[in-house]
């Protein structure tokens, strides 16, 4: 039998976790979770881990496995997927794997582009015009070392600013030049599938979701974390903006809503980068899980 890898996509907050538990269940199979966020065993509340009765429900891969002190990449991503998969392809045909970071996405389906290494010190000083100069010097930066990236790129995102701005500045070439257009090889066929609402719902139910992470402790998560804010894998929405408020420099209620407008603004990201495969089938977030199945059991052949 043809082996199928079931790629669910879309939105913060749109329902990936409980369709991917659905379809897990359908057909018998296990989750690959390609969330970056909820690989970190220390967050929990603010990257919205499935619940334990949800981790219960299906087996799930790559959920918390490693910790916010180790140091894990998309590359390292990349190779461990494509292991597990290899080993859950000898016991199942289709297999579900769910998330909504896009990169790490691409990275299981098509594989990752091959950059130059450049000298650790050029991250070390981008890192340090962030923190003296702001976004906006990085973003103005790449416009001029590579424009074409320039218009890709989320620019409101600074470790996707300073990954391609290192490779500028490391090889002498645009980062863009380094983009690969053929595809690599996998042992699986993908079938991609994404969920969508309308903006002012999905912006509802992001609205609604932070709300909730506040009522079950975010802030007390944040408080535990914040004596190592500085590491990478917390400088992300909804850890950054409590900092800020434990810093000092804001208001509880500012913090929180400056969450919601961070979370909605990744949401739009996503939206963006999602849509820019055909490939992919979408679905109403409200669709019945019979019809997905439908549609799914008419490609997998």
């Amino acid at each position: 039998m043809p082996k199928h890898l079931i790629s669910i996509v879309g939105a913060t907050a749109i329902g990936k976790t409980a369709l991917s538990i659905q379809l897990a269940n359908h057909f018998k199979t296990e989750i690959i979770s390609c969330d970056s966020r909820q690989f970190f065993k220390e967050m929990t509340i603010g990257t919205a881990v499935p619940s334990a009765e949800e981790l219960n429900a299906a087996k799930h891969h790559f959920i918390q496995h490693i910790s916010i002190f180790d140091t894990y990449n998309v590359g390292q991503f990349e190779k461990d997927a494509i292991a597990k998969l290899d080993t859950l392809f000898q016991q199942y045909d289709v297999v579900v794997m769910v998330g909504g970071s896009g990169l790490y996405v691409d990275a299981v389906l098509k594989g990752l582009d091959n950059f130059p290494k450049v000298d650790p010190q050029i991250r070390a000083s981008l890192n340090k015009q962030l923190e003296i100069d702001g976004i906006a010097s990085l973003q103005n930066r790449l416009k001029e070392l590579d424009p074409e990236y320039y218009t890709r790129v989320a620019l409101g995102n600074p470790h996707r600013l300073i990954r391609a701005l290192e490779i500028c500045i490391g090889s002498g070439k645009p980062y863009s030049s380094f983009l690969k257009a053929e595809k690599i090889h996998r042992n699986f066929t993908a079938l991609k599938i994404g969920l969508t609402a309308s903006r002012p719902v999905i912006y509802d139910r992001i609205n609604q979701r932070v709300d909730i992470m506040m009522q079950e402790g975010l802030l007390e998560e944040a408080k535990a974390l914040y004596p190592h804010k500085s590491l990478n894998a917390l400088k992300t929405v909804g850890y950054r903006e409590l900092f800020e408020f434990l810093d000092g420099n804001c208001t509880l209620d500012f913090a929180v809503s400056e969450i919601k407008k961070n979370t909605r603004r990744f949401a739009k990201r996503q939206g963006t980068w999602f849509r820019k495969d055909e490939a992919t089938h979408w679905f109403h977030y409200q669709d019945r899980i019979e019809t997905i199945v439908e549609e799914i059991e008419k490609r997998l052949v």
